[in-house]
């Protein structure tokens, strides 16, 4: 089956967990249609360049899947229809990469260098 990543937008104003359960929501939608999750991540809250449907903010998260095309639609329609999702991007991929994204190493470096530089003083 092919491989795909896919990065989307949640609203500002949910929690956390609700971002995070929005994860798990669409995997389960990738399962039941014959395809399968093979990682997550959640990036927390970040600024976006421009204002979406009045938010300067949002939840911004990872997919990675191995699914046959129909189920990969399915998901992308749901996610257009469901209310705190604003923004969605599918790329199909040759391989996942191992281990975590550069966005999540990049936050990792901040807060190895914010402890060294505690550490320093």
């Amino acid at each position: 089956m092919p491989l795909y990543e896919h990065v989307f937008i949640s609203r500002q104003d949910i929690s956390n967990a609700q971002a995070e359960g929005l994860i798990d929501h669409f995997g389960s939608i990738l399962s039941d249609n014959g395809g399968k999750l093979v990682g997550s991540e959640y990036w927390g809250i970040m600024a976006m360049a421009y204002k979406i449907n009045k938010n300067r903010k949002g939840h911004y998260a990872l997919l990675k899947s191995d699914a046959p095309a129909p189920a990969i639609h399915e998901m992308e329609r749901l996610m257009r229809l469901h209310d705190d999702v604003m923004r969605v991007l599918t790329v199909k991929v040759k391989s996942h990469s191992e281990g975590p994204s550069v966005q999540l190493l990049k936050k990792e470096e901040r807060t190895e260098r914010r402890e060294r530089r505690e550490h320093d003083n």
